[in-house]
């Protein structure tokens, strides 16, 4: 039985969302010929979302997915070369670092920029993947704006849900918060806000069971636990707020993370580990947009770059 291939490159990219492209893009314009290990799926939650109306330079507003595959080929026009496997392992304690795929073999790299994101969590509803696009969502700043003049519920009870809920008053008529539990989590300042909003209704103590609509969202059935049976609220939009996972398992042995899982970065995209870079929400737990993740990307291959410029290359341990 043969042994799994063995690639040696300069700079290896890990995710294929704004961060990762952007990184790889720039990389490749430096000569350093960067190797995107895209995981499956490629393309980070961009490839879920229907419109882009707020990426620089598209004026006319741009699907998720078109919008990832003309910055993979941008990338790929200048020498990038990809790999669609996932990463299962890393071992980051020496040059060249090694990452273990799940099917195509071994690579060793001199540095790394890890480009994950984070995912949002879901309520798992019956309805929920089948209309996510079509008015559910998990980021008001990306999809508010199309929510103009409609109804809108919003489930969470922490400070991204009112935040959530605030922003969305600028588009929405009526926005009804939904938490399971009889207080919310938030910090008094951001609670005062919303409560304190005529546009914001709030219905503690229950739980959304299903999303309503054929081909977008139509209605929001909910349970509250003191009423005998569960009711619908008429919405147009649901935005679930309940938080984000970072996609750093396969990294949190070998690097620096937060009590929350995100990666800790030092001259914003320097990990612990000299070589290793952070771009995107893998660690930016604030922003979470694709401009932002595009701009990091960027940071994180120019500081790469100056890295891999001023260190000496480690011997061969590949071909």
């Amino acid at each position: 039985m043969n042994d799994p291939p063995v690639r040696s490159v300069r700079l290896a990219i890990v995710g294929s969302g704004p961060a990762g492209l952007t990184a790889a893009l720039y990389a490749a314009r430096a000569n350093l010929a960067p190797l995107v290990l895209s995981g499956v799926p490629a393309g980070g939650q961009l490839t879920l979302t229907s419109e882009v109306e707020n990426f620089p330079g598209f004026p006319e507003g741009i699907q998720g997915p078109e919008l990832i595959e003309r910055m993979r080929q941008q990338a790929a026009k200048f020498g990038t070369t990809f790999l669609d496997d996932n990463v299962r392992s890393v071992d980051l304690s020496r040059r060249p670092f090694v990452l273990v795929t799940g099917s195509m073999g071994t690579v060793h790299a001199e540095a790394v920029i890890v480009a994950t994101g984070a995912n949002a969590r879901w309520l798992d509803l019956p309805n929920e993947q089948r209309l996510r696009g079509k008015g559910v969502s998990a980021c008001a700043t990306c999809d508010g704006f199309f929510f103009k003049g409609r109804e809108i519920v919003v489930v969470g009870g922490g400070d991204s849900a009112m935040e959530e809920a605030l922003f969305l008053t600028k588009f929405a008529t009526r926005v009804t918060v939904v938490h399971r539990r009889p207080q919310l989590r938030a910090s008094s300042i951001l609670q005062g806000r919303a409560r304190e909003h005529p546009k914001i209704h709030f219905v503690l103590d229950a739980d959304i069971v299903d999303v309503l609509g054929a081909e977008s969202v139509e209605g929001i059935v909910v349970r509250e636990r003191k009423a005998a049976a569960p009711r619908t609220i008429p919405a147009q939009g649901l935005f679930v707020a309940i938080g984000h996972d970072p996609a750093t398992e396969v990294f949190r042995h070998a690097l620096e993370v937060d009590s929350h899982g995100y990666l800790k970065t030092t001259e914003i995209t320097h990990t612990n580990v000299p070589g290793v870079f952070a771009a995107g929400d893998v660690y930016d737990h604030r922003y979470r947009q694709a401009v932002t993740a595009a701009g990091l990307g960027c940071m994180a291959a120019l500081d790469a770059q100056k890295y891999l410029e001023e260190s000496p290359a480690p011997a061969p341990s590949g071909t």
